[in-house]
């Protein structure tokens, strides 16, 4: 049987922890372990948890450290070869895991991440279908806002996996894993999976989506404001690239002319953190370079 540890991440979560509990304790397949790592909530997210869920185990970090690192801590403490990534805010269909864990083992062994199909809370408009890379180095999640009539119902492969609702096998997590951890702390949350799956990629590990498995996810349940996320999305992208992608003078000549010098115009003029985001993009390249030498 399949050994599996569930990583939760937690932040003011009250008003979602026990819904996704619930749906996780309420599976037929009971052989796993949840660990949940809260980022300093200060509603009664910690104590719902303790009094309702006692088998839990809980990090409990003093500030909200991020989701990369959280994941990590999670990661870390945790006993099995897979690992099951939730946002707070997922709900786990009947039956959730097992399908998942059966379409596992038919599946290539280099498989080593796989995605289920994420609906929005509506129950009826897809969030994620898995990662997809764009011409652009755009990061999308597959068939985001479509709504769910069967045309993402095949199974197959794709880029990378939404690690809201995720499952990472051990053995992939640590031959990808950096000294800026599984998930690299330094994007603190977003994008940081893309980049999980671009690694993985790299040293020859796949994806697999499994549209058996539905979960529900509402989003954005930190509350993060719009201009934070917008910010934290352009610098991480730029993050992502640096990192992860060798691409020549004229391609990138292109892509700046052709999507990335307008967006930065309008962004330079809408959102303040914009400037902050060039310093750390800056500043991320001066360590790159630093590090390659």
């Amino acid at each position: 049987m399949l050994k599996l540890s569930i990583v939760i991440l937690a932040f003011n979560s009250a008003k979602f922890i026990k819904p996704c509990l619930d749906s996780v304790f309420g599976q037929d397949n009971l052989s796993f372990e949840v660990i949940l790592v809260d980022n300093g909530s200060e509603d009664d997210t910690l104590r719902l948890v303790k009094e309702g869920y006692p088998s839990v185990r809980l990090i409990k970090n003093k500030k909200n450290e991020g989701a990369a690192k959280a994941r990590n801590q999670g990661i870390e403490i945790a006993s099995g070869e897979w690992i099951l990534s939730l946002d707070c805010d997922v709900i786990l269909e009947k039956n959730f895991i097992n399908k998942i864990t059966g379409f596992m083992k038919q599946s290539d062994a280099a498989t080593g991440m796989f995605q289920p199909k994420i609906l929005k809370d509506d129950k009826k408009t897809i969030y994620s279908c898995g990662i997809r890379l764009s011409k652009f180095r755009k990061f999308y999640d597959i068939g985001k806002n479509r709504p769910d009539n069967g045309r993402f119902n095949k199974s197959g492969y794709v880029f990378g996996v939404c690690s809201a609702a995720a499952f990472y096998k051990r053995q992939m997590l640590e031959d990808v894993k950096e000294k800026t951890g599984y998930f690299d702390e330094r994007f603190f949350f977003l994008v940081e999976d893309a980049d999980l799956a671009w690694r993985a990629q790299k040293k020859g590990w796949k994806a697999g989506f499994c549209p058996e498995a539905v979960c529900y996810h509402t989003g954005n349940s930190s509350g993060s404001g719009g201009k934070i996320r917008q910010y934290l999305c352009f610098r991480n992208r730029y993050f992502l690239i640096l990192k992860n992608d060798d691409i020549n003078i004229l391609r990138g000549i292109v892509i700046a002319l052709l999507y990335d010098l307008p967006r930065l115009g309008y962004l330079m003029l809408t959102n303040n953190y914009t400037r902050k985001a060039l310093g750390e993009i800056k500043a991320f390249v001066m360590d790159k370079k630093g590090r390659e030498k």
